[in-house]
C-alpha cells in the first residue's frame, strides 16, 4: 500500500539529554530522506522513534494509514546463536513476527477464550492475516533461495541450516542486503545499510532504494550512496542544537549548507561589529561627559553661575547621547554567534623509514578452511600507497594478513622487511575490544604515554569523561573506531594497514582521515570500498583481489 509517515515537534535523546527537538518531517510515497549529523548527533535515536521502537522524550509519530507496514533494519547485523540465516530474514522482513501473530489470532478464531477481552477474533484473525499476506511470509520461502543465488551467496548449506554465527562479516553483510531485498514494507527505515558491502553489493542497495515505490529514510556515511539515492536531506546539527531540511540531493545539500552557514556567519558578524561601533561611541560620550564636569568644575568660579549653568546643561546634553545610544544598543536584534562544530583533525604518527622492501610474497599459497589464497607474488615497496579491492570473500583480509606476516604461508614463501612499524585498524577494529574501561585499555598499548596524556588524546578524539571509563565493548562501532584512529596518532608508524575505515565514522571523520593520509608518509595498504575515498586519496597502485587471486589494474 502506499503510506505516509508523519513527525511533529518530536524531541529525542537519551535519559535527560536531548539531541534534538522540535522536528518535523514528513516521509511519503517516493520519497529518499538521507540524515546526515556527527556521531552522538541522534540519527539512530531519531530512526527509532520513527519505528516506534522508543517512545520520543515529546512530540509524536503518525503513519497513514495506520496499520503500514513499517521496517526498521539497525546498523549492527544482531546475530543471535543458533539463529539460521531463514530464520534471520524472517525475523529482518517482519515475516516471523507476522506469521507469530497470525498463529495466535487463528488459535482466538478457534478457541475464543484466548482472545484478547472485548476483541472480536474474526476480525483479529482478517487484520493478521492482512498483515502476513503483506509482509510476503506466504511465499517467503520460495523467494529466499533465489534472491541468495543471485547475491552469489554460497552458504555451504542450506538457509535453513546455515547459522548467522558462522559467516564472515562479508557474508553477513550480503544476507542483510538479502533481507532487505526480499522485505516488503511500506516505509523503510535504513541504518547504516552500506556498512561491509562490495561495490556489487552498493549498486544492488542502490538499485534498490532508487526502485521502492514506498518511503525511506536512511543514515549513511558512504557520501556516493547518498548522492545517487536521496532525494532530500535532514541535517542534525549537534552544535547548533538544531535541524533543517535541505530538498534536493546530497550534492545540492552540502552546496546549500555552505551557503547557510556562511550567511549565518556574515549576519552574525555585521551584528557584533554595529554593537562593537554603538558601545565604543556610548564609551567616548560617556568620558566625554564625565571629563567636561570636571573640567567646569575646575575653571569655573564658585560665584560664576552662568558658566556652572552652561557646563551643567553641557554634560547633561551628553549624558543624553550616552543614553540614546544605549537605548539603540538595546534595540538591536540578537544574533547568536553560530557555535564552531566538533571537528576530529588529527596527524598520523610518523615511525623512522623502515626497509626499502616493506613485504614481499614468493608463490605463496594460503589456506583457511575451505577458501585458498594464491598463488600470489607481491611486493610492497616503503612508501608505497596501495588500493585493494573486490568483492566481500574473495581473501583481502587474508592477503592483509599475508602481507603483515600474521599468517603463515601453506607453500611458498613471505616475508617482512626490517623496522617496519605496523599501524592497522582492521575490519572488525579487534584492537580495543573487551571489559576493561577504554582509558586502562588504551594505556595497555601506548605504555610510553601518562594516564593524564592518554585522557587529552582521546578527548581530542572526542570521547570524553562518560567514555573513558566505560568498558570497551559497550562503546559504539564508531566510538571504538576514534579509539583506534587515536592509536594511529599516539603510535609512530612506517606501515598503515585500514581495512573498511569508513565504517562506522561519520562523514566529517571520513574526511578529516582523507586529510591525514594526504600528509601521511609512510607505506598505505587502503581496503575500502567507499568510491569517493578511492577518488580522493592518492594511490600509486590498485590491486583487486577476486576468487583468491590477486591482479594489478
Amino acid at each position: 500500500m502506499t503510506a505516509t509517515l508523519v513527525a511533529q515537534g518530536l524531541a529525542g535523546g537519551y535519559g535527560h539529554r536531548t539531541l534534538f527537538d522540535s522536528l518535523d518531517l514528513t516521509v511519503a510515497p517516493g520519497d529518499v530522506v538521507g540524515v546526515v549529523g556527527a556521531n552522538g548527533a541522534g540519527k539512530s535515536t531519531l530512526l527509532r522513534l520513527l519505528a516506534g521502537i522508543d517512545e520520543p522524550q515529546s512530540g509524536s509519530v503518525a503513519l497513514s494509514p495506520a496499520d503500514a507496514f513499517v521496517g526498521w533494519l539497525p546498523q549492527e547485523h544482531e546475530r543471535v546463536a543458533g539463529e539460521t540465516v531463514a530464520e534471520y530474514i524472517a525475523r529482518r522482513t517482519g515475516c516471523a513476527q507476522a506469521t507469530s501473530e497470525m498463529d495466535a489470532a487463528a488459535s482466538a478464531l478457534a478457541d475464543p477464550a484466548l482472545s484478547a477481552a472485548g476483541a472480536d477474533p474474526a476480525d483479529a484473525y482478517s487484520t493478521a492475516l492482512d498483515r502476513w499476506l503483506a509482509s510476503g511470509a506466504a511465499d517467503l520461502d520460495e523467494r529466499l533461495p533465489v534472491v541468495l543465488a543471485d547475491l552469489g551467496l554460497d552458504l555451504g548449506d542450506t538457509p535453513e541450516q546455515a547459522t548467522m554465527t558462522s559467516l564472515s562479516g562479508g557474508q553477513a553483510a550480503r544476507v542483510g542486503l538479502a533481507a532487505l531485498l526480499l522485505s516488503r514494507f511500506d516505509i523503510v527505515l535504513l541504518d547504516e545499510p552500506t556498512n561491509d558491502l562490495d561495490l556489487d553489493g552498493l549498486e544492488r542497495l542502490e538499485a534498490f532504494v532508487r526502485g521502492i515505490r514506498g518511503g525511506v529514510v536512511l543514515v549513511s556515511h558512504d557520501r556516493e550512496f547518498l548522492a545517487r539515492c536521496v532525494t532530500r536531506v535532514l541535517e542534525l546539527d549537534l552544535a547548533q542544537n538544531a535541524n533543517r531540511l535541505f530538498g534536493g540531493g546530497y550534492d545540492s545539500y552540502l552546496e546549500e549548507r555552505a551557503t547557510v552557514r556562511r550567511h549565518q556567519r556574515e549576519k552574525y558578524d555585521e551584528f557584533a561589529d554595529k554593537k562593537a561601533d554603538l558601545v565604543a561611541r556610548a564609551r567616548t560620550q560617556r568620558e566625554w561627559s564625565s571629563q567636561g564636569v570636571r573640567n567646569a568644575m575646575k575653571k569655573s568660579p564658585d560665584n560664576d553661575k552662568i558658566r556652572r549653568k552652561a557646563a551643567t546643561e553641557s554634560s547633561e546634553k551628553q549624558a543624553q547621547k550616552v543614553r540614546q545610544m544605549e537605548s539603540r544598543i538595546a534595540r538591536l536584534d540578537e544574533v547568536q554567534e553560530p557555535r564552531k562544530e566538533w571537528q576530529l583533525e588529527f596527524t598520523i604518527g610518523s615511525a623512522p623509514r623502515s626497509s626499502s622492501v616493506v613485504s614481499t610474497l614468493s608463490s605463496a599459497v594460503f589456506r583457511q578452511g575451505a577458501f585458498t589464497l594464491g598463488p600470489v607474488s607481491l611486493q610492497v615497496n616503503a612508501g608505497e600507497r596501495i588500493g585493494i579491492t573486490g568483492p566481500n570473500g574473495a581473501g583481502k583480509s587474508t592477503l592483509l594478513r599475508a602481507l603483515l606476516g600474521t599468517q603463515a604461508p601453506t607453500s611458498g614463501t613471505a616475508s617482512l622487511g626490517a623496522s617496519v612499524q605496523v599501524g592497522e585498524i582492521d575490519q572488525a577494529r579487534s584492537l580495543l575490544v573487551g571489559s576493561a574501561p577504554l582509558a586502562d585499555a588504551f594505556e595497555a598499548l601506548v605504555p610510553a604515554l601518562a594516564s593524564g596524556e592518554v585522557r587529552t588524546l582521546l578527548a581530542k578524539f572526542g570521547l570524553k569523561a562518560d567514555h573513558v571509563g566505560r568498558p570497551v565493548d559497550e562503546l559504539s562501532p564508531g566510538e571504538r573506531t576514534r579509539a583506534g584512529l587515536a592509536l594511529l596518532q599516539a603510535r609512530g608508524v612506517n606501515v598503515l594497514v585500514l581495512d573498511e575505515p569508513t565504517n562506522h565514522l561519520d562523514l566529517a571523520a571520513i574526511e578529516q582521515l582523507e586529510q591525514a593520509l594526504e600528509s601521511y608518509e609512510g607505506a598505505l595498504l587502503l581496503v575500502t570500498h567507499d568510491r569517493r575515498m578511492l577518488a580522493t586519496v592518492r594511490l600509486d597502485r590498485r590491486w583487486r583481489v577476486d576468487a583468491g587471486q590477486v591482479a594489478e589494474l
